[in-house]
């Protein structure tokens, strides 16, 4: 059973916390137009940890607030925020594709909140706007200035959508899934902003980092390229990378992957 989230009031906007087991406990972030189910499903609850996240603006049952204020770094600041204010850290902290780029940021700019770190399916090296995120900001854009319907037909017809339909299905299953989401201007700022976002760190801040750290990536998924995830873990000394299976071959393959991979993460990296 989903548990109700609790509320963090951030400077009068409530954004919604979800735990999940208990135990020691790990911030986990969702990705882009995900919300705290995304983390949950990978969690590996049998052990002894507690699986805490932050919906972030505009997600999951967060208000949104100001549109215009949406970005990785914004986010990033609400989820240290949160931790300080229940005087968590430093936390082991990870996230999934935008999760990622949220904790990469707060492992460089607020060190001493985190202390190994768990970048799953990053969608961002250091740079904004990485071409892989086109997709994102494509379907954003005809949101804002269409129905879903009329959006939703646009998109399909496209090249990008034909060639995801080859490539990367389960992110073309994905992309669909925005054109019903609710609410629609909410959506489109959130693609459009955050596509053209980028976690605010250098590549030469990444390389210093000097924590545990578990670095996941798949294949075919052509907005999470596996050649992100190579990169970072390369980056970052003593890196661990894992390749495990892809969601569009075997979902649930995929999802005990993940969280055995956590698993194993965890127990070497204990409070």
């Amino acid at each position: 059973m989903t548990p109700s989230p609790s509320f963090f009031d951030r400077n009068g906007l409530r954004l919604a916390v979800f735990t999940h087991g208990s135990g020691t406990p790990m911030v986990f972030q969702h990705g882009l137009c995900g919300d705290a189910g995304q983390t949950a499903d990978v969690f590996p609850f049998d052990l002894p940890a507690r699986c805490l996240t932050l919906e972030c603006r505009g997600h999951g049952a967060s208000e949104a607030g100001d549109t215009t204020r949406f970005s990785i770094a914004t986010f990033a600041d609400d989820i240290a925020a949160w931790v300080e204010s229940l005087h968590l850290g430093p936390v082991v902290l990870g996230g999934i594709s935008m999760g990622a780029a949220i904790s990469l940021r707060l492992a460089v700019t607020r060190p001493e909140l985190v202390r190994a770190l768990v970048l799953a399916r990053p969608a961002w090296i250091a740079e904004a706007a990485p071409p892989n995120m086109e997709a994102n900001a494509v379907v954003g854009d005809l949101l804002a200035g269409y129905s879903p319907e009329e959006a939703r037909a646009k998109f399909d017809a496209s090249e990008i959508a034909r060639d995801l339909e080859e490539r990367a299905p389960d992110n073309l299953a994905s992309l669909r899934g925005f054109f019903t989401r609710r609410p629609q201007a909410v959506t489109s700022a959130l693609l459009t902003r955050i596509s053209a976002d980028g976690p605010g760190v250098s590549r030469e801040q990444i390389a210093s980092l000097k924590l545990p750290t578990l670095v996941v990536g798949t294949d075919v998924d052509a907005i999470h390229p596996i050649g992100h995830a190579e990169a970072l873990a390369a980056m970052i000394p003593g890196a661990r990378f894992l390749r495990i299976t892809p969601k569009a071959l075997d979902k649930a393959r995929y999802t005990q992957d993940f969280r055995t991979a956590l698993a194993q993460f965890l127990s070497e990296n204990p409070a």
